[in-house]
């Protein structure tokens, strides 16, 4: 690689790769996406080689350029998060992904201290796959996953395992899902009674508080994580249907962006939520 080139490219190599796409990639920089394949033909024309293949649905780093992402990631973060703290006070805001649910009642809660340390978090909701790939390209500090990520420039933490519990106010044939396919049934019925599921549920809602109110107003059984139902079934207001020594459980992940790993507020958010994490 010629020492001439610009840390510019370098970095909108990165964000196409981390992103997989021009499109995203230009959202990501706040640049148009003519700059940013202008600056990658740029780049490859300096280095003499290709390194992307554009696709219809975006473009596949080469061989070549997967080898100068791992050389680039962290580093070029690095670089990039000191130059945007000269001249100014260090910026203190966490970016926080996770499941609504957990989030909620469990993630959120753990970081109190933090905030009252100072610390901001800014949370988004949504699904694994789609934080993961925000945390990849950037867009976020953390991630709290059901999916044990495997990309590059990433550090992986094990939080904890939720269990799953069939619950309801009774025995009933009415099922209440989180999705039309019924996931997390289907998982709970194979793993604990070796049987496939009843075919169609009869209220589908991808909310696992909306299922949890529904199964309390006596409208179905449906299957919930242990944290979120714990208090239900304490005071009577759910029952465990089937009780078992095997639950299916499901482990999560603290995904964190090994370049600012160890920035204060990341570091004290991540400690706060691993030493939580062993409480839930």
């Amino acid at each position: 690689m010629s020492s001439r080139v610009s840390l510019d490219l370098l970095h909108t190599f990165l964000a196409v790769h981390r992103a997989g796409t021009l499109t995203r990639a230009a959202e990501v920089l706040g640049l148009s996406q003519p700059t940013v394949t202008a600056q990658l033909r740029t780049l490859e024309t300096q280095l003499g080689q290709a390194l992307f293949v554009r696709g219809a649905r975006g473009v596949t780093p080469t061989p070549a350029a997967d080898d100068l992402a791992r050389r680039l990631d962290g580093p070029l973060d690095a670089l990039a998060g000191v130059a945007g703290s000269l001249g100014s006070e260090p910026d203190r805001t966490l970016l926080l992904g996770g499941p609504a649910e957990l989030m909620s009642l469990r993630v959120l809660p753990a970081l109190a201290g933090t905030i009252a340390d100072g610390v901001s978090v800014r949370a988004r909701l949504g699904l694994a796959e789609d934080l993961l790939a925000d945390l990849s390209a950037g867009r976020l500090d953390m991630v709290v996953s059901a999916i044990r990520p495997r990309r590059a420039g990433l550090h992986v933490d094990l939080l904890c395992d939720e269990e799953f519990v069939l619950v309801g106010k009774s025995d009933m044939s009415n099922i209440l899902a989180y999705a039309e396919d019924m996931p997390i049934i289907r998982r709970w019925w194979r793993h604990v009674l070796r049987t496939p599921p009843p075919k169609r549920a009869a209220l589908v809602v991808p909310d696992l508080r909306a299922l949890r109110a529904a199964a309390i107003a006596g409208m179905g059984v449906t299957v919930l994580p242990r944290y979120l139902i714990a208090e239900d079934l304490e005071a009577g207001t759910l029952r465990d249907l089937h009780p078992t020594d095997d639950p299916p459980i499901n482990t999560l992940y603290l995904a964190t962006r090994a370049a600012v790993r160890d920035a204060p507020h990341v570091a004290a958010a991540r400690t706060a939520l691993l030493a939580a994490a062993r409480t839930w």
